[in-house]
């Protein structure tokens, strides 16, 4: 099961065309509704998750996708669930995707020591540890980093390749593609 998180100021591109691009390439996802089961983003757009934290099966996690925007990533790094599930994942070598400020969360948590990542522009300090890469996305092992929404088609296809191989991010590719 893959969970992606989504809290108040959640940032939309950065959310939905993951949740849009892994469902397409047939992953299981489930939004989460870190603030509430109705959640509005950053540009006003609200969401309608499909469960709450207290439904969050840790046995289940494969992957975890982190949107940014601003308050979602500091809402985002408060919440005990949302922080909880990036322990699960990295206690047992699971995918944790973050995108524009959200890789801040990693960083904060040491994560990112000595691993290749990116961020939002002006993020950089808080990926403590890490080798800033100047790039619209990174993987570093389990952990996949991106700039932001302009980056959110890149970011969602990697997901995909870490998680189904890059045959079925291929195949993704060419099916969303004009």
């Amino acid at each position: 099961m893959v969970y992606l998180f989504l809290a108040e100021g959640f940032e939309e591109v950065e959310a939905l065309t993951p949740l849009d691009y892994l469902r397409r390439a047939g992953v299981e996802v489930c939004s989460v509704g870190v603030t509430g089961q109705i959640v509005t983003g950053s540009h006003g757009i609200m969401v309608h998750t499909d469960i709450t934290p207290d439904q969050v099966n840790f046995d289940q996690i494969e992957m975890i996708v982190l949107p940014g925007g601003m308050p979602g990533t500091l809402n985002l790094e408060k919440n005990q669930i949302v922080q909880q599930a990036i322990d699960v994942c990295t206690a047992n070598h699971h995918i944790i995707g973050a995108i524009c400020a959200a890789p801040s969360i990693l960083g904060h948590k040491g994560l990112l020591q000595g691993k290749k990542a990116t961020c939002f522009p002006g993020f950089e300090p808080d990926l403590i540890g890490a080798n800033y890469q100047n790039q619209p996305v990174c993987v570093d092992d389990t952990i996949i980093t991106s700039r932001g929404a302009g980056a959110a088609q890149q970011f969602s296809f990697a997901l995909v390749e870490q998680l189904l191989g890059k045959e079925k991010a291929e195949i993704l590719a060419q099916q969303v593609q004009w």
